[in-house]
């Protein structure tokens, strides 16, 4: 075991880690954060998506170990303190991009990694960045307009 500390959705955290430990248990195992899914343990679905110093990485496949020193967030930790949802939160609702949910997660920090690194994508630079996530209920038109609508609006 070794104690590994890291920003937790702007919060300073530490926990003891097995050497294997994925980023993926540790959220939800050690934080009780359950937005972060396991689907496939094997890094093909994005379904564990997470951001890690503003970049999409899979947890299922991200050592716990790695996070050490950096600052890590979850949908959880997207929300403001008030309440108000995130532009790309709320842009999954508004176009109505959401059918059972589970995907979601993913699918929203996937987009957010994209926009940090181009705040204004193409459809096809969209349809790039998500295609290694997967989605069983939508058939990803309404994903797309999401993220696309919630990069305008991150604009102004």
């Amino acid at each position: 075991m070794q104690l590994v500390e890291f920003k937790l959705n702007g919060k300073s955290v530490s926990c003891d880690v097995a050497a294997k430990e994925t980023l993926v248990d540790t959220i939800r195992e050690k934080f009780m954060l359950t937005g972060t899914k396991r689907s496939c343990g094997t890094g093909d679905c994005g379904t564990c998506t997470v951001l890690v110093d503003g970049r999409a990485v899979r947890s299922c496949t991200y050592l716990t170990c790695m996070a050490a020193g950096r600052d890590v967030v979850t949908i959880e930790g997207l929300a403001s303190e008030n309440g108000e949802l995130h532009p790309m939160q709320q842009a999954f609702i508004d176009t109505g991009a959401i059918q059972c949910g589970y995907c979601t997660p993913g699918m929203v920090l996937t987009s957010l990694g994209l926009l940090s690194e181009n705040p204004n994508p193409t459809l096809e630079d969209v349809k790039v960045a998500l295609s290694g996530n997967l989605c069983r209920c939508t058939g990803y038109v309404k994903i797309f307009e999401a993220v696309l609508l919630a990069a305008d609006r991150m604009k102004k």
